[in-house]
């Protein structure tokens, strides 16, 4: 048994406390003392309630959350709780070879939305083993997901219809960012690009970093999401990626954006970049 309930013991058997410390060789004050409620409590369950929904994302998303509901935390202190919790996202392993080619070309970046958008293809499965084809659209200034279409397959009609879509909304962009995949080198995307005074921008082959802001999303993408979500059809799968573009867009903040979402900094870059009225 432990010390405070051999203590405990020793007093029920009528001993006083100053013999019963004495037996024990423990000091009264070290015997009277109760220790204090534990004021991260409440923190560290807010922390665990948010791993519980978020479980790929890291601490410094959990510290940006709980702002957003209004607490005054601050990061460091979240660390120390996130870690003492062993809350940490659990690595995946890795299979990835480094690329070959040319990965310090020129990124293309962007100075203002909507002027760069990069396209590419994800690949996944539902639950019965039909193959999903997923083109992502985003906008490379604000990290806007623009459009996740998912398919069995996807001809560059297909592409043209996504993009043609995104365009009835926005104007088109300057220039079109994609690796070299038959789809997009299509000589009828490139008329169609043309006809919207847009032009593509093909990343050297072999070096997927000069497409830098596809990689990032589809990394984030799958491991946030594809990887923790089964689909049981097409059509749920249509259903649930569209319901994580929308959070991505509105409720997912990216430190390289000062913690905002791509909404947020969007709006935030238009309201700073208006013209004013003349009078």
């Amino acid at each position: 048994p432990g010390r405070d309930a051999v203590l405990a013991l020793l007093q029920s058997r009528g001993l006083s406390e100053r013999h019963a410390c004495r037996l024990l060789e423990v000091n009264r004050s070290t015997a009277r003392y109760t220790p204090s409620p534990d004021r991260n409590l409440a923190l560290t369950q807010a922390l665990r309630d948010y791993v519980a929904k978020r479980p790929r994302r890291g601490y410094r998303k959990a510290w940006n959350a709980l702002l957003r509901q209004g607490q005054s935390v601050s990061l460091n202190r979240v660390h120390r709780l996130w870690k003492g919790a062993t809350l940490q996202v659990r690595r995946r392993s890795s299979r990835k070879r480094k690329p070959p080619g040319d990965t310090k070309a020129a990124l293309l970046l962007p100075t203002r939305p909507g002027e760069v958008w990069s396209v590419d293809f994800i690949f996944d499965a539902t639950q019965s083993g039909t193959k999903l084809k997923m083109l992502t659209v985003g906008d490379d200034f604000t990290r806007e997901c623009l459009a996740i279409e998912v398919a069995t397959s996807f001809p560059a009609a297909k592409v043209i219809a996504v993009l043609a879509r995104l365009v009835e909304t926005q104007s088109a962009p300057t220039s079109v960012k994609s690796d070299n995949g038959s789809e997009f080198i299509a000589h009828t995307l490139q008329a169609w690009l043309a006809g919207k005074n847009s032009k593509s921008h093909f990343v050297a082959p072999g070096s997927p970093p000069q497409n830098g802001f596809r990689e990032s999303f589809h990394s984030r993408f799958r491991d946030e999401f594809l990887q923790e979500t089964v689909f049981a059809s097409l059509t749920e799968a249509k259903v649930l990626v569209e319901v994580w573009r929308n959070e991505y867009n509105n409720e997912r903040p990216h430190q390289s954006l000062g913690y905002k979402t791509p909404q947020e900094y969007k709006t935030e870059w238009h309201k700073n970049h208006s013209q004013p009225r003349p009078d």
